[in-house]
């Protein structure tokens, strides 16, 4: 449970968004201001703005959504169109957040078009920050971090705190996923410096988290206990201002500061430090109790039940640990989209309990639930990443079509700037043609060339044209080659999934029979055929994706799944007593599904099956 709650302090950091504040009290009174009859038309975007972003502090989606979309209304009535970029960059954050994919970059491309429209630095770089949270949320932080520097370029123009925070704030997370150590310093200590200069001092608590895991990146690499020292300090920093201004910190913010405290105490102080392992108990507690009856935030109280769970199994207390974890373990499940990673770990933190206390049937059944949970994360991450690749392959394809307009508009300009200039040598053509045969000859060479320019474009047209065309296909092929390869991926992954789990079923009855189970024994022959298994993987993910639509209708759709297996076995030479072993099933059986898949695909009894099976592949 340990590496579950340091990744959440690192991660949850970095996701949490840069905001207003967002409590109750606080959105009361911005609907009150909003509602007030005697406020002009013009304000109210803005208010409307800092109300959708505490509703998405709030984890309130719809609710946030609703108000940034009435801002942005008003905002393009009045043709504030500033305030407008600032409503569809919340959008952008909105529908990142609550992955909302499809139509992500409708809406931060909006926010820089406006921000393009209001000419306005600030509002350039609101712009410039939904474009990098779009491409935080692609994870392509080349992009994330160029659009971030674009927009620190606009605000050298018109400082404005609080946006640089943001996005000095997005520059330090795209350097932590690279492990900078002096970049993730550098950018967490800025975001701190320009949150200071706020009044937003929820962006202020999530900054000096920023630095307290700076600090622990020093502290991994050097070892150094100052380094320990600066991550409590910047950590307790968050608490104080938590403490000073509780209704202008979100509740889910500080919670988050609450587990991390925890979690730093856990991880790197002794287990026999009764003073650290107090004051762990006490911040995971109060993160549990801050989170109460708040949606959306199971994750973060999941985490510090883990801690307590820790804490209790380093006591001894083995009945408490396991109520910890399985008061998480509802928790999780509670959620509509459920967090698949923190779940996973805490079913596998049951399943290793149960197996420790010699609860063998309990540690299969978590065991088996975390394969369960496996699939749909592995599913889910598949339905992401194709939307995604959709996004991405839509942005490249907008910018070959810029890049295509940018070009001829030019060769317009160019072409209006000689028909302007021909129209004058014409001009003058027409009033000296009288005085001099030799500016007669002067007036057909120039059109001659200029009969020469328009087919060169017209020959260069016909080239864009052609590179256009060769251009699509070729994006045709790739997609098509990484579909294929998803293809044979996914279907590797099924392989050997069913093979885990027929080797737990076969587990489980062997355990009903015969208590005096020999596991080790058993799981010692696993391991050995998770190596033959491993290698098969890679070469069924060589097999292309037609082997086996080919087989298939060649035996008139009669094949099962298991004749199907074989064929792939088969396929890649193994012998009757490798597929025996993959298959779980006797050498004879083996043969006789040979001769069985003979039949079924009509070959001859001198007709060899693996010959067949390799021309057919081919």
């Amino acid at each position: 449970m340990k590496s579950v709650v340091h990744q959440l302090f690192i991660s949850i950091c970095i996701c949490t968004g840069l905001s207003f504040p967002a409590q109750s009290p606080y959105i009361d009174s911005l609907q009150r201001a909003v509602n007030n009859p005697g406020l002009n038309e013009q304000s109210k975007p803005v208010l409307l703005n800092r109300l959708a972003e505490a509703y998405r502090i709030d984890r309130n989606y719809v609710a946030a959504e609703k108000k940034a979309r009435q801002s942005a209304r008003m905002a393009l009535q009045n043709k504030d169109y500033a305030e407008a970029a600032k409503s569809y960059m919340l959008l952008t954050v909105i529908k990142a957040n609550n992955q909302q994919l499809s139509t992500l970059k409708q809406v931060s491309d909006s926010a820089l078009a406006l921000a393009q429209q209001s000419k306005n630095p600030v509002a350039m770089a609101y712009g410039y920050y939904a474009q990098a949270f779009l491409f935080k949320t692609l994870e392509d932080s080349e992009k994330r971090i160029k659009f971030c520097q674009m927009g620190l370029k606009e605000l050298e123009k018109s400082p404005d705190p609080s946006i640089a925070s943001k996005l000095y704030y997005q520059l330090y997370a795209a350097h932590s996923d690279w492990n900078n150590i002096a970049q993730v310093n550098n950018y967490a200590r800025k975001a701190t410096e320009n949150a200071l200069q706020t009044k937003d001092y929820n962006l202020l608590s999530n900054s000096y988290a920023a630095l307290s895991v700076a600090h622990e990146y020093r502290y991994n690499e050097s070892g150094e206990k100052k380094e320990l020292d600066s991550v409590l300090f910047y950590l307790q920093k968050a608490e104080d201002t938590y403490i000073k201004h509780p209704k202008q910190v979100a509740k889910y913010t500080h919670a988050i500061t609450c587990v991390n405290i925890a979690s730093v105490y856990l991880k790197y102080f002794p287990a026999d430090d009764k003073t650290a392992e107090s004051k762990a108990i006490q911040y995971a507690k109060s993160a549990a109790d801050l989170l109460k009856n708040v949606p959306n935030t199971q994750e973060v109280t999941a985490s510090s039940l883990g801690i307590l769970s820790e804490f209790a199994s380093r006591k001894g207390d083995k009945a408490l640990a396991e109520s910890y974890l399985l008061q998480a373990y509802d928790l999780m499940k509670t959620g509509e989209h459920p967090y698949y990673y923190t779940l996973i770990n805490i079913v596998q933190a049951l399943s290793g309990f149960y197996k420790q206390q010699g609860d063998l049937k309990k540690a299969l059944a978590f065991q088996e639930e975390v394969t369960e949970y496996s699939n749909k994360n592995f599913k889910q991450k598949q339905a992401l990443n194709a939307q995604k690749l959709e996004i991405q392959f839509e942005t490249e394809k907008k910018n070959n079509e810029v890049k295509i307009l940018k070009e001829r508009e030019a060769s317009r300009k160019f072409q209006s700037y000689l028909y302007a200039c021909i129209a004058a040598a014409s001009l003058l053509g027409l009033i000296f043609m009288f005085r001099s045969y030799h500016f007669k000859l002067r007036l057909s060479m120039e059109r001659e060339k200029q009969l020469q320019l328009e087919n060169h474009e017209s020959e260069m047209q016909i080239r864009l044209e052609k590179e256009e065309k060769a251009r699509l296909k070729a994006e045709q092929q790739l997609l098509e080659t990484q579909q294929q390869q998803l293809q044979k991926e996914a279907m590797a992954n099924v392989l050997q999934l069913e093979h885990k789990n027929r080797v737990l079923h076969h587990i489980k009855d062997k355990l009903a029979d015969d208590n005096s189970l020999n596991m080790q024994k058993i799981v010692k022959e696993e391991l050995v055929l998770d190596n033959d298994f491993e290698d098969a993987k890679l070469r069924i993910q060589q097999i292309h994706p037609e082997f086996f639509n080919l087989i298939n209708e060649k035996a008139k759709k009669n094949l099962t799944l298991l004749d199907m297996k074989l064929c792939a076995y088969l396929y890649l030479k193994m012998d009757t007593r490798q597929i025996s072993q993959l298959m779980h099933i006797e050498p004879k059986s083996v043969r006789m599904s040979r001769y069985r898949i003979k039949q079924k695909l009509g070959l001859d009894k001198d007709e060899d099956l693996n010959t067949f099976l390799h021309k057919l592949g081919s």
